[in-house]
């Protein structure tokens, strides 16, 4: 199997690194990633500007684009072999409920499957001290999975991992994502010339964290694998919408 692995915490990032070692002991892998860190980053092109690839020391590629853009260079480029799978992290943090609108690490997978491939990411929760080889076991493990549970053409899963020895994960759940509270307020700040500037807040805290949810799931030692859905249509509106919407008249 030919993997293409990607992510938004750069192409130095320890997780990255952590998870090549651990699926390049299985499986054909090419690493394609930022050139600096993307977080936050979401489904971001650069379509104003060229995009270089230069080769690592490592052998990996770093590029000076999104992650969206570092695997739509490792599949639509011509400079390497369609991957059979995407992978994307491992992040450095969590991508639970709402953080997923705006992962780069999620949109790297959501880019591979809308390039017609099968995609993954994987998020560990945990800022410092990392368990990163927690997270590459658990990866390796679902990917064998898959290989007799194949995802459907419109889905990708988002794996977050608990920052524990993989000994004390109590096992694997499918999840669906919970919701956080907004954000805190911006915060004002001031530049050395004393302009006004603005940085986000915290993020907020966990409004849905019940049963079920990505949130319950890491609280309580499991890894959690949401999945998550590239078709953005809310299908079940549309009869109801023509409805009211055939009454227009201008």
């Amino acid at each position: 199997m030919r993997i293409l692995l990607s992510n938004d915490d750069g192409v130095y990032a320890e997780g990255i690194h952590t998870m090549y070692q651990h699926l390049s002991e299985h499986f054909d892998v090419t690493v394609i990633a930022p050139d600096r860190n993307c977080s936050g980053m979401s489904n971001a092109l650069s379509l104003h500007q060229p995009l270089r690839v230069q080769k690592t020391e490592k052998g990996f590629y770093s590029v000076n684009g999104t992650p969206s853009d570092c695997v739509q260079l490792g599949v639509n480029s011509g400079l390497f072999e369609e991957p059979d799978l995407v992978v994307s992290g491992i992040n450095h943090g969590p991508n639970l409920g709402d953080d997923t609108v705006y992962s780069g690490t999620v949109a790297a997978a959501l880019e591979g499957r809308h390039l017609g491939h099968p995609a993954i990411a994987v998020s560990l929760c945990a800022k410092q001290d990392q368990h990163f080889d927690t997270a590459a076991a658990l990866t390796v493990d679902i990917i064998k999975k898959l290989k007799g549970h194949p995802l459907q053409n419109n889905q990708i899963l988002n794996v977050n991992v608990p920052n524990l020895p993989l000994e004390s994960i109590k096992g694997i759940r499918a999840t669906r994502c919970g919701k956080r509270h907004r954000a805190e307020t911006m915060v004002e700040d001031t530049d050395p010339f004393g302009n006004r500037i603005f940085w986000y807040g915290r993020l907020g805290n966990e409004a849905d964290a019940g049963t079920g949810t990505d949130f319950y799931a890491i609280k309580h030692g499991y890894c959690s694998v949401s999945p998550l859905s590239t078709d953005m249509t809310v299908h079940d509106q549309i009869d109801s919408m023509n409805t009211w919407l055939q009454e227009y008249v201008r």
